[in-house]
């Protein structure tokens, strides 16, 4: 196929088209975003409409752009675009040379009238430009599974044609709903979770509990690792770092090893809940789903969860694992999550741990030691690293 030369591109809407009086808000974010992940970009120009935003490219390559605007959310599509004026002849011209380019057999015109003033109707509009490349090429029109389909936007000023429309990343612009603070384990989970958290429109920061030197460098340095592979949705994201390995310790010293993981849990809750208290964070999000572990089964979620005043989502709560590892492949997190350095959790795994805990004994154990100093002494030595993928070399340096 022959290079093609676009000098637009549309963005259109999804979601955000049903919405009301905040739309405006919306796509201002959308816009904003877009933005900033194409900065590097420098010749671009936008243009916010009613229904889309149009980048007109000046020069720029489309086929890069096309690679970084996938990371986006809050758009149903996008497709590199020919402007051609409104009238019927110079589409003729655009639309059959843009099918020679191609080496298909089969094609299908779609026209779309976002201006219902134009005087041709869509499928009197089909049918012209069909008829033009039928009597021009050999190709045939197949309305079912066409080798190739040109879509036509037919605009207030001008008429885009298009060859193929690349799928957006849906949901709301990141940041639109607030910020939210992901758990972030370094394990599977936790990434595709803030991965969906942002698809709803709220930026993420992360908190990680270190318990060195039980744990190893490397553990950090793959939570950062994917907290950068997260950041292309939002620029840049807070790794909040918590020196966890006194309060750890003070919890296996004086809880019932069946008890660990469940008080472990609470503890990381009130301080997750106190750090977004600080940060006025309203959302705590996480990788738990309904049963996988001891510490998800509901009556465990219902005893840990009651720590925290702040919200807490669970966008994995209804997933089965292999679903779950299917995101985390689609967004590029599954082969750093494998990597062999175990996080706090799985160093200190008990082997029988409790899965219906009962709120009364998880007090009770509480009672045994100060555990509100050592949780205060983790927030005050809370240690925030800022990561986004636009760091040179970060790859390399955090896996080594």
């Amino acid at each position: 196929m022959e290079e093609i030369l676009y000098d637009h591109i549309i963005v259109r809407y999804g979601e955000l088209s049903t919405k009301g009086k905040n739309r405006k808000e919306f796509t201002r974010q959308l816009t904003q975003n877009i933005r900033k992940r194409l900065s590097d970009h420098e010749k671009l120009t936008y243009n916010t409409l009613h229904d889309g935003l149009f980048i007109r490219l000046n020069g720029e390559d489309y086929s890069v752009i096309k690679e970084e605007l996938k990371d986006i959310f809050g758009y149903s599509y996008f497709a590199g675009a020919i402007r051609v004026s409104r009238d019927i002849e110079d589409v003729k011209k655009v639309t059959l040379d843009l099918a020679k380019k191609h080496d298909a057999k089969t094609f299908k015109i779609v026209t779309k009238r976002h201006d219902k003033s134009y005087p041709m109707k869509s499928d009197d509009i089909n049918r012209a430009l069909a008829g033009n490349i039928l009597h021009n090429t050999e190709l045939t029109v197949d309305v079912h599974v066409p080798e190739l389909v040109l879509y036509i936007s037919v605009d207030k000023d001008f008429i885009y044609v298009m060859d193929e429309k690349v799928r957006g990343g849906g949901g709301y612009p990141t940041g639109i709903n607030g910020t939210a603070m992901l758990m972030m384990s370094g394990g599977i989970d936790s990434p595709v979770a803030g991965y969906l958290t942002m698809k709803r429109g709220l930026k993420i920061e992360c908190i990680h509990f270190a318990s060195q030197p039980y744990t190893s460098k490397q553990a950090l340095e793959k939570v950062l690792t994917l907290a950068r592979k997260l950041s292309v949705s939002q620029e840049e994201i807070n790794v909040h770092v918590i020196p966890f390995t006194d309060l750890q310790l003070a919890i296996y010293k004086y809880v019932d090893e069946p008890y660990c993981i469940t008080i472990m849990r609470r503890m990381m809750y009130r301080i997750a809940d106190r750090i977004c208290k600080d940060h006025k964070i309203k959302v705590i999000t996480n990788g738990e789903s309904i049963g996988q572990v001891a510490s998800q089964t509901p009556e465990s979620i219902t005893v840990i969860g009651k720590v925290a005043d702040t919200l807490i989502l669970r966008p994995l709560c209804m997933m089965d694992k292999l679903e779950i590892i299917d995101i985390a492949k689609k967004i590029d997190t599954f082969e750093t999550s494998i990597l062999p350095y175990e996080d706090c959790c799985t160093i200190f795994d008990p082997k029988n741990p409790v899965t219906k805990p009962k709120e009364d004994k998880c007090i009770h154990y509480e009672s045994l030691f100060d555990y509100q100093t050592l949780v205060d002494a983790c927030i005050e030595n809370d240690e925030i690293v800022k990561v986004s993928y636009r760091d040179k070399g970060a790859e390399d340096e955090y896996l080594f």
